[in-house]
């Protein structure tokens, strides 16, 4: 099988173009080291959130099984906030020159999510980032049983209903990142166009202390705390639905709709595409240009512009979109923008495609 390759990925006259009028712009606003210091603030932010409602959870008193269940709730959408904020820009290195930083911003505000930052940073950035979209080369859309994500996978015949009961499967996504998904990809050799996969003996020791870590913190202290355990179960179980949903919600129409393109290579391995027109045919933006959703999300509805420029702090996102859109439309490279309620049913619209057919823009 031929090596998966790009055509004249360092000569793209798009990017060239785009690149020139990015770096002008942020010269001449001084906006990387304003990108740099919204950074900062939005971490302080979301871990005194983040830590606040644990807090909240030991320091009072919860007499209401409702009121013990939204604690959970905001305890796992805040991690789940804090990881968009600050583990994803720490995980490309942006929040400082120093890597021990980047470092342990990124395992100390990923790893208390209970999913091991180690082994999503190696799929993230040597296979995601490198081949979205790419059938065999992208970890994010590996073949699975239950839902067809890739116009390459086979049909099974149950996945006539996928659009149907994704809903329900997405619902335990968090958990089972927790309790099997991070063990699967500890022990496999081969994930994507990752191949041979060894992991130090370090990681598998991290792997087991974050984890107990975790269950520690969510399910141990609150029985030493006098909670019933069947409380903290109900609580643990609703938290991680309300953590999937918002998850899978926010993030699977920025590469898994109608809009987005699913390349294949050719006779020798080559993809249709040079590197940079190719991130942009298999993202999705939503509302990229709105301070709110930025703020939110973390950057990820500027899902373009991140997969260009993913050493670049995602606060500066919504100043340099506006110039990849037109660029785009300059060099005739297909951009996809939506908003997010829209990008969403085209999701499930494709979910439905992808159960019945080969999509059309395979």
């Amino acid at each position: 099988m031929n090596k998966i390759k790009f055509h004249f990925g360092a000569t793209s006259p798009f990017f060239n173009s785009l690149n020139k009028d990015v770096e002008l712009l942020i010269q001449r606003n001084n906006y990387l080291v304003k990108a740099r210091r919204l950074l900062w603030i939005k971490m302080i932010f979301y871990v005194s959130l983040h830590l606040s409602c644990y807090v909240i959870l030991y320091a009072l008193p919860h007499t209401s099984l409702v009121s013990f269940i939204l604690n959970y709730v905001c305890i796992g959408l805040s991690g789940i906030l804090l990881a968009f904020n600050v583990s994803h820009d720490a995980c490309h290195g942006t929040f400082s020159k120093s890597k021990k930083v980047n470092y342990w911003l990124y395992h100390l505000s990923f790893n208390t999510q209970g999913t091991n930052a180690y082994l999503w940073k190696v799929r993230h950035t040597a296979s995601h980032h490198l081949f979205p979209n790419v059938d065999g080369c992208d970890a994010d859309i590996d073949n699975n049983p239950m839902i067809r994500l890739s116009p390459q996978h086979p049909i099974r015949r149950h996945q006539k209903f996928q659009h149907l009961y994704a809903l329900f499967i997405y619902c335990i996504y968090t958990l089972h990142w927790f309790l099997f998904k991070d063990l699967l990809y500890l022990t496999q050799k081969k994930v994507a166009n990752l191949g041979d996969k060894k992991y130090p003996l370090k990681e598998w020791i991290l792997f087991f202390v974050w984890k107990t870590v975790y269950v520690f913190l969510l399910l141990v202290l609150p029985v030493l705390m006098g909670y019933p355990f069947e409380k903290i179960i109900i609580a643990f179980f609703v938290m991680h639905i309300a953590d999937s949903l918002f998850f899978i919600h926010s993030l699977i129409a920025t590469h898994l709709c109608m809009e987005t393109q699913f390349p294949r290579p050719d006779k020798d391995g080559f993809l249709p595409h040079d590197y940079f027109t190719h991130q942009l045919a298999t993202s999705l933006d939503f509302s990229p240009n709105n301070l709110f959703f930025n703020w939110v999300f973390g950057g990820f509805n500027s899902h373009a512009a991140h997969h260009l420029y993913p050493k670049l702090p995602h606060t500066i996102y919504p100043y340099i979109t506006p110039l990849i859109e037109k660029k785009a439309i300059e060099f005739n490279v297909q951009y996809n923008r939506l908003t997010l309620i829209k990008a969403i049913k085209s999701h499930y619209k494709y979910l439905k495609i992808m159960g019945r057919q080969t999509a059309p823009h395979s």
